[in-house]
């Protein structure tokens, strides 16, 4: 796909990159999309799957913990990572998705911003990590917040792309949260909670600290994307 999408004239909360990021962003998008793979990669090992090192279990860590059939919904950034990785490249190869593109705003703005949201409210137990990863996922994470505000240069944010995205991480807030499923809550394990014999215990306030971060980001992402389209919509009549 030669050339870039053109930026049109949106309010700064939608688009609030400059337009020289944006476009080096979208030049570098096959670059992006590899470093977002490898933290895919990344992200599937420290929730557990370790293939290396061979000393290591296949699974463990919580992975381990959580029941195998809700392990789709435990991994919540690598999959982001994965969604951005896929909306880039199909827009890079001249197939862009719709909902693939809904489904990577939402999963970047959304875990993008409440990972470092839960390591700020709980610093004194995640800084056991050290400050190497401390940093690493602070920073990282901030970064797919910048990569979600380069889709709308390629996006519509269609009603029924963004129905789906809604229908996913709001799923994803019910059993991370509120309605499990199978065993305990499913999200991502934070300081003080304890492992039990289905899943972890979720003690107060950690657990409602957690879910209200996540709750609040999905109705943004909603809000954001929904802003974006009416924005674009209302430029073309202009």
């Amino acid at each position: 796909m030669t050339g870039l999408p053109p930026r049109e004239n949106l309010p700064w909360y939608v688009a609030p990159l400059p337009q020289w990021l944006e476009d080096f962003g979208l030049r570098m998008a096959w670059v992006i999309v590899g470093i977002n793979l490898v933290g895919t990669a990344f992200g599937f090992w420290y929730y557990g799957f370790h293939p290396i090192p061979l000393s290591d279990p296949l699974i463990t860590w919580q992975f381990a913990v959580e029941a195998p059939e809700m392990w789709l919904f435990v991994p919540d950034s690598p999959v982001a990572t994965l969604f951005i990785a896929l909306s880039l490249g199909l827009w890079k190869l001249g197939r862009n998705t719709e909902w693939v593109n809904a489904l990577a705003f939402f999963g970047c703005i959304k875990l993008g911003a409440w990972t470092p949201f839960v390591l700020a409210a709980f610093f004194s137990g995640f800084i056991d990590v050290g400050w190497p990863m401390y940093s690493f996922l602070f920073v990282s994470h901030l970064g797919m917040v910048a990569e979600a505000f380069l889709i709308h240069r390629y996006s519509d944010f269609p009603v029924a792309a963004v129905f789906v995205a809604v229908l996913w991480y709001g799923g994803n807030d019910i059993v991370d949260y509120f309605v499990p499923l199978v065993g305990t809550p499913h999200h991502t394990a934070l300081p003080a909670q304890e492992i039990l014999a289905m899943g972890y215990s979720h003690p107060t306030p950690a657990h409602e600290i957690a879910a209200a971060g996540a709750v609040t980001l999905t109705l943004l992402a909603t809000f954001l994307a929904l802003a974006t389209r009416v924005k674009k919509l209302e430029t073309m009549n202009e």
